[in-house]
């Protein structure tokens, strides 16, 4: 079993920036490629971003693509996610979640390759 406990989210107008982190505690953390996902209101959950076991590798949806930046730091067993440029498309509640592989595989985008989830945090857009 993994435990992942997202913090970081909070209301901030457009324009700002966010850091998003994901705690993992149980087993090994850096064994686990992870994917942040966010699901808006009224929408279904869609894929962000994901990174590999050792951090070397990442991959993004296109629509976060040069705003979001994905990464991990093993020692201290969390997952970070970069937020700048905010827009208010960006409201959603993130999610991190724990890959069924180390690497990333082109199910890296899809939720169901995903095993492990945590509770989400809350991003708010102000226009």
């Amino acid at each position: 079993q993994v435990q992942l406990v997202e913090s970081g989210g909070g209301l901030v107008q457009a324009g700002g920036s966010l850091r998003l982190s994901c705690t993992a505690s149980g087993r090994t953390f850096s064994s686990y490629a992870m994917g942040w996902f966010r699901q808006a209101p009224g929408k279904e959950r869609g894929f962000v971003a994901a990174i590999n076991s050792g951090g070397g590798s990442t991959t993004y949806a296109d629509s976060v693509k040069g705003r979001f930046t994905i990464s991990r730091d093993n020692a201290k067993n969390t997952m970070y996610l970069q937020i700048s440029t905010l827009k208010p498309e960006d409201t959603a509640v993130y999610y991190c979640a724990a890959f069924r592989f180390s690497s990333l595989t082109n199910r890296a985008a899809n939720p169901d390759g995903y095993d492990y989830w945590g509770q989400g945090t809350r991003v708010t857009v102000s226009s």
